[in-house]
């Protein structure tokens, strides 16, 4: 079995008409996995409702964000609505979703831990472009880097890593845990591109951050590689108890935003990569915005998960 943790008020996060990160993206996923074969051993579960703990949920934002971005972007939601910056919409109901999503994510670390075996936290809006002063890039709050500061909070857990194979270089996760000595980020990303951050120089504090720019056009040619003498080799070095993965699938073939060319397949190719050095992981949605490849992606990154049960 594997713990699917999604809610329909994921679609509240309204981004208006055309803009990419909109709420048919779950739509498509959740369509798909449940179209799966193996359908029946997925354990749908929905997140913790926010009323039931929205103190822990605000203290783990307020350990990564500024007050002043927490306060923007309820204000902004409560006064019917804006933007944050020019990609980057608030919805009426954005705040309180973003708070969902964050406590999916929790959620997420509480049943992988508990269980041993891998989740995926099919939320959004998603998080790694967010940083500490400000939400940018799609992005309101910094959902894997929260999870992760709340992962190390738990029995058991001494060192989190986090795994960003989202097309995009995660600016916000990078910048909010690379001088944590018990965090470690890695990167494989579309050099040039948004949001022009994670060159290989950034080694982090700790030489906890490893970043890995591939040039557009990119294939799984040479993703493997990377993958197997590179990413592998960093994460197995830091010893996490944990792996969490900004499950980003915006670097397919397919996708709008990007130019690289990986198949949906390629990403099942990568969790297994991941679960062959631990089953701990929480998979957490960022990116992807052909909804096609994208629904396919996840299909094989669950699948992949399901196999190595």
């Amino acid at each position: 079995m594997l713990s699917v943790i999604y809610s329909d008020e994921f679609l509240q996060h309204k981004t208006g008409l055309f803009h990419p990160e909109r709420p048919e993206r779950l739509g498509a996923i959740v369509e798909a996995l449940r179209s799966a074969p193996w359908t029946q051993q997925l354990q749908w579960l929905s997140p913790t409702p926010v009323e039931k703990r929205r103190e822990a949920i605000l203290e783990a934002i307020a350990a990564l964000h500024t007050e002043e971005h927490i306060r923007r972007v309820e204000s902004i939601a409560s006064s019917g609505g804006g933007y944050l910056d020019g990609d980057t919409p608030v919805s009426p109901d954005s705040y309180d979703v973003a708070l969902l999503a964050v406590s999916a994510w929790l959620d997420g670390i509480d049943r992988t831990l508990s269980g041993g075996k891998p989740s995926f936290v099919l939320a959004r809006p998603p998080g790694h472009h967010a940083e500490a002063g400000r939400g940018m890039g799609f992005c309101l709050f910094s959902n894997a880097a929260i999870a992760a500061r709340y992962a190390l909070e738990q029995p058991g857990v001494n060192r989190v890593a986090i795994l960003d194979w989202d097309v995009h270089h995660g600016n916000g996760t990078q910048s909010l845990v690379e001088n944590h000595p018990r965090l470690a980020y890695c990167s494989l990303h579309q050099s040039p591109c948004y949001p022009g951050t994670g060159y290989p120089q950034e080694r982090g504090a700790y030489e906890n951050v490893l970043n890995l720019p591939m040039s557009p056009g990119s294939t799984f040619a040479l993703y493997q590689p990377a993958f197997e003498q590179k990413v592998i080799p960093f994460l197995k070095g830091f010893q996490p108890d944990l792996l969490i993965v900004s499950a980003g699938y915006d670097a397919n073939r397919a996708d709008p935003l990007a130019s690289i060319s990986l198949e949906p397949e390629n990403f099942g190719w990568f969790a297994t990569q991941c679960l062959q050095l631990t089953p701990k992981i929480v998979f957490g949605l960022e990116g992807g915005y052909d909804l096609k490849t994208l629904a396919q992606s996840v299909v094989a990154t669950v699948e992949s998960c399901l196999a190595s049960d």
